[in-house]
């Protein structure tokens, strides 16, 4: 099994134009031709088995200052039409898992906001962008957004770490501001998104390691190189959880190809692909 815990399902239309640019520079053919293809409800399902994947959480994006709005009631609709199609008799399913995106400089009450998509639209998630959104995680007023997810028994994904896009503030993506959150919902699973790429990795490294509630999520990140960011990732075998960054990283079979190729122990990398997610998703 496979588990793609960080899947951008924004078409091009809700994109920044900035954004598709640096992205077309990652993939060797047309990147926005693949992503308007890809990204329909009959198409995606297919995409996603062909590249070995049976679950993918498919993230809502708020964020018009700096990357763009992929809105919450596309990707529900997209998840909901996608996942209504028959499971393939045998092999990967590719099924969609919706994550919101809440902005707090455009919505006024958090919590209802989240509560009204989980049980009206069937979000599975929440997905944070203070790099994008301005924002520190620890700021008093996402409060009552944490306390709603830790009641609701919904994960919170959050970017941290440097970003290359126009209008990013890199400040707000210290993987350290998660303590003060860690600590206050103990009961909230919080996964790291890039586990701090690039100038915080012993930072989320030992943020990981010292909440039991904090994940390492390693979309974005070379699988070649992850033993040079974290040499002693084995250690911490039920704390890391794999995602692509697709459209980001364009090729998802190549990434895990060469994550299976790491000096790991099976157990280990099996945990990283998909057991330490399924818990975390309760699928």
């Amino acid at each position: 099994m496979l588990i793609d815990f960080h899947l951008h399902v924004s078409r091009s239309e809700h994109e920044r134009p900035w954004v598709l640019e640096f992205m077309e520079g990652q993939y060797e053919g047309n990147l926005v031709e693949l992503i308007d293809r890809v990204l329909t409800p009959t198409a995606i399902r297919p995409f996603l088995q062909d590249n070995g994947i049976d679950w993918a959480v498919a993230l809502a994006e708020d964020c018009p200052m700096t990357t763009g709005v992929t809105p919450h009631e596309f990707v529900a609709d997209l998840c909901a039409q996608a996942n209504a199609l028959p499971d393939p008799p045998t092999g990967p399913r590719g099924r969609l898992l919706p994550f919101a995106a809440i902005n707090p400089f455009i919505v006024n009450d958090l919590a209802l906001e989240l509560e009204r998509l989980v049980k009206e639209r069937g979000f599975r998630g929440i997905k944070l962008y203070p790099v994008y959104q301005h924002h520190y995680v620890n700021d008093a007023r996402m409060y009552p957004l944490y306390a709603k997810a830790q009641e609701l028994g919904v994960p919170m994904l959050v970017h941290t770490g440097s970003s290359v896009f126009k209008g990013a503030r890199i400040k707000y993506g210290d993987p350290l501001h998660l303590d003060d959150v860690a600590i206050d919902f103990p009961n909230l699973s919080i996964l790291m998104a890039h586990s701090g790429r690039p100038f915080w990795y012993p930072q989320a490294f030992w943020m990981a390691r010292q909440h039991k509630n904090v994940y390492m999520e390693i979309s974005g990140l070379p699988g070649r190189k992850l033993l040079e960011y974290f040499p002693e990732l084995e250690r911490l075998a039920d704390k890391v959880v794999y995602g692509s960054d697709w459209p980001g990283n364009p090729y998802l079979r190549r990434n895990v190809e060469a994550i299976m190729a790491l000096p790991l122990k099976d157990e280990t990398k099996e945990k990283m692909l998909w057991r330490n997610a399924a818990r975390i998703l309760k699928l």
